[in-house]
């Protein structure tokens, strides 16, 4: 009975022995890994900075005039309350029509200008995000990097990527925009 598990028992450890063989190189070789915070990224990166002063130059105008629009219905309203007592019910009724109907006016500008700034806040966040993503790709292959992650609980910051990114990402938009250097003559 011997002879029969034999057999099977050296196939056994010769495969084995191979995986044993092939798992020691990998599992010397160090994993690399690295983490990208992004919400700093989307802070302080110069491609979100401009973000953000594009999206406050677009719609600073507009905010504004909504902050002045409530302060005037803000006045109004104080101004009825103040005058409520010497004005005949008629007069009550068509004033508090007035606030009423402007109230319900910036309600719906406030809302507009909140969806029309999250959409183009949207836009350009999404474009900062695609250039950081290619930012980290390019860290990636270079550095030969295993794995980068962006949401964690905790990281080190032995492996926190984040400067590299910002720093590429504060540099120029593409290699091929710096200026050629002419050679003297």
């Amino acid at each position: 009975m011997t002879s029969i598990t034999t057999p099977w028992r050296l196939r056994s450890l010769a495969a084995l022995a191979l995986a044993t063989a092939v798992a020691a190189p990998a599992a010397a070789q160090e994993i690399k890994i690295g983490y990208v915070n992004s919400e700093r990224v989307l802070r302080e990166a110069a491609p979100a900075k401009a973000a953000q002063a594009k999206l406050e130059a677009e719609f600073g105008k507009r905010d504004r005039e909504l902050n002045e629009q409530a302060a005037r219905l803000k006045a109004a309203a104080e101004k009825f309350e103040k005058d409520a007592v010497t004005l005949s019910e008629s007069e009550k009724a068509r004033r508090q029509r007035e606030l009423v109907e402007t109230d319900r006016d910036l309600q719906r500008k406030r809302r507009e200008f909140q969806e029309d700034l999250n959409t183009r806040r949207n836009e350009e966040l999404s474009a900062v995000v695609e250039r950081a993503n290619r930012a980290i790709k390019q860290i990636f292959d270079a550095e030969k990097y295993d794995l980068i992650l962006q949401e964690v609980v905790f990281a080190s910051s032995r492996i926190d990527i984040t400067d590299k990114v910002i720093r590429a990402l504060n540099g120029p938009a593409t290699p091929a925009a710096a200026p050629a250097a002419v050679a003297p003559r």
